[in-house]
C-alpha cells in the first residue's frame, strides 16, 4: 500500500509517519521507485503500536524507541531484552537518598522476601514502589504500607494471566511485543479497573441504606 493508504488505514497523519520514520520508529517502505514506497500490514500494526503506547499508555517517543530498538536486537538474550524492556517503561525515583527512602527500600526487600518473589527489590520496580512508599508516608498515609501483601496478592494474579497471555506468542517478536503491551497497557487497564471496583465498594458502603465498610466486604 501507498502511504496515503496506510495514514488512511491507521489513522495517522502522513506527515507523521514520515517523522516516525525517519526516528526510526517505523521500518522505512520498500522504494517502487525512486519517490514512492509500498508499506504493509506489518507497518499497519507498528503505527497501531505506537499511537497505544503514547496515546493510552503515556509513554514518551524516546522510550517507545528505545523498546522498539530492543525488541529488533536479535543478538540479546530474550530474558535481557525483557529486563531492559520493563526498565525503560517504569518511572525512576527522583528521591535524593536519605533515611525515608532507605526505609521504603528494606519495606520493598521484606515483601519479596515474604513472598518468596525472585526480583531485586533495587530493581526498577522495586524502586517504583519504594518511591510511591515515600509519597505515601510523606503525604501522612504511612498505613497504607499495611496493605502491602492484599496489593501483592492481586499482582501476582494479574502476573500470572500476563504471562498467560504471552506464552500464547511464541516468535521472539511477538513475545517481546506483547509483554510491553501487557506491561503499559496492561497497567492502565489495571487502574481502570480498580478504580471502577473503587466506585462499586463505595456505593456499596456509603450510599443511603448502605450499612458501612462491612456491608462492602460481605458483598
Amino acid at each position: 500500500m501507498r502511504i496515503g493508504e496506510l495514514s488512511r488505514r491507521s489513522g495517522v497523519p502522513v506527515p507523521t509517519i514520515k517523522f516516525y520514520v525517519r526516528e526510526g520508529l517505523l521500518p522505512a517502505g520498500q522504494l517502487t521507485s525512486p519517490n514512492q514506497a509500498s508499506y504493509d500490514a506489518g507497518h499497519e500494526r507498528r503505527l497501531r503500536l505506537i499511537r497505544a503506547l503514547l496515546d493510552v499508555g503515556g509513554l514518551p517517543l524516546s522510550a517507545i524507541g528505545d523498546v522498539f530498538r530492543v525488541m529488533e536486537d536479535q543478538d540479546r538474550p530474550l530474558h535481557d531484552v525483557l529486563g531492559i524492556a520493563a526498565k525503560r517503561m517504569t518511572a525512576p525515583v527522583d528521591d535524593e537518598p536519605g533515611a525515608e527512602l532507605e526505609e521504603a527500600r528494606e519495606d520493598v526487600a521484606d515483601l519479596l522476601r515474604r513472598r518468596g518473589w525472585r526480583a531485586e527489590a533495587r530493581s526498577p520496580g522495586g524502586e517504583s514502589l519504594a518511591g510511591v512508599l515515600v509519597a505515601l508516608r510523606r503525604a501522612g498515609h504511612g498505613g497504607f504500607v499495611d496493605l502491602l501483601d492484599e496489593y501483592a496478592d492481586a499482582a501476582e494474579r494479574v502476573g500470572r494471566a500476563d504471562l498467560g497471555y504471552v506464552a500464547e506468542h511464541v516468535a521472539r517478536e511477538d513475545l517481546v511485543e506483547s509483554v510491553v503491551v501487557g506491561t503499559v497497557l496492561g497497567e492502565v487497564m489495571f487502574s481502570a479497573l480498580r478504580r471502577l471496583a473503587h466506585v462499586d465498594a463505595s456505593a456499596r458502603a456509603y450510599e443511603r441504606g448502605g450499612g458501612g465498610a462491612a456491608d462492602a466486604d460481605g458483598a
